[in-house]
């Protein structure tokens, strides 16, 4: 019998390093954003904000790198379930820290979820570019 588990997490490092790349990349878009990286299991591993961000967006980038960890998904995909499932949005809806739009995505290294990066602050749209901007540079999926 198997006691114990070994799990893959994304580092400290690498999540300061993504938490740089999504600014850098905020600059490039000129907004302001706060920046959550995340572990496999939804802990925050790093956080940067932007100066004149949205103080709000402080705790939904959070909650997005939270909700794409914790489910292992894109938070955007939770649009397409709503759809095809309307019951579950009406039990969702009230479950704390749950982020039904873009801006979380999990981050996997060969297949293996390590991880999940949330950003808020921009357009739905430009959030999840620079989510998808800081994963690539720091060499992950």
């Amino acid at each position: 019998m198997q006691t114990a588990v070994t799990q893959k997490s994304i580092s400290r490092q690498a999540s300061y390093e993504a938490c740089l790349f999504a600014i850098q990349k905020a600059e490039q878009l000129n907004i302001n954003i706060n920046v959550s990286v995340a572990d496999n299991k939804g802990l925050e591993m790093a956080f940067l904000r932007m100066e004149n961000s949205f103080i709000h967006s402080i705790d939904i980038a959070k909650d997005k790198a939270y909700t794409s960890a914790s489910f292992g998904f894109p938070t955007q995909q939770w649009s397409t379930i709503f759809k095809s499932m309307p019951h579950l949005e009406q039990g969702f809806s009230n479950r704390g820290r749950l982020i039904p739009f873009g801006g979380g995505m999990p981050i996997f290294e060969n297949g293996i979820k390590i991880g999940a990066i949330g950003i808020s602050g921009g357009t739905e749209e430009e959030d999840i570019i620079c989510a998808k901007y800081a994963i690539e540079k720091i060499g992950l999926e």
